[in-house]
């Protein structure tokens, strides 16, 4: 049995706020609205700046670990090329070096562009941004 009130209808279908007029709601309507759109713009800014500091930072190491992992595959490369050249010519020698570099370098490039794909930006904004939707198809009915 559902509850009723003396008018009859069920609370589903009566106004929440009978005394206010249909001006007084749509503007209060439309100030909510703008301000869970700051809210939600000032959320993502937020992310975004810790985001791009924590981005920043881990470039700036991987740059210095980059730089010498460079030098040192240099110098074995350059190692194992004068190491081949006592067996082999010394043209093949260097070549031989460089395809194997060759090789790896494309293997790590399609390891990262699948790291690349899954790379999902601003898990909390997108979550926040679904419950607002919700919530603005909650106060159509």
């Amino acid at each position: 049995m559902t509850e009723t009130s003396s008018a009859g209808a069920s609370p589903a279908t009566e106004p929440k706020r009978p005394e206010a007029t249909l001006g007084e709601l749509v503007n209060e309507m439309t100030s909510e609205l703008s301000t869970l759109v700051r809210q939600e713009l000032e959320l993502a800014k937020a992310e975004t700046r810790v985001e791009i500091a924590r981005t920043a930072k881990a470039g700036g190491m991987f740059a210095g670990a980059g730089l010498a992992a460079w030098m040192a595959i240099v110098m074995l490369s350059l190692a194992i090329a004068w190491l081949l050249d006592q067996g082999i010519n010394r043209a093949l020698a260097f070549a031989l070096v460089g395809v194997v570099w060759a090789v790896g370098g494309l293997l790590l490039y399609l390891a990262a562009r699948k790291r690349v794909e899954r790379i999902e930006g601003l898990p909390e904004t997108r979550e926040s941004i679904k419950e607002d939707v919700q919530w603005a198809k909650a106060q159509k009915s």
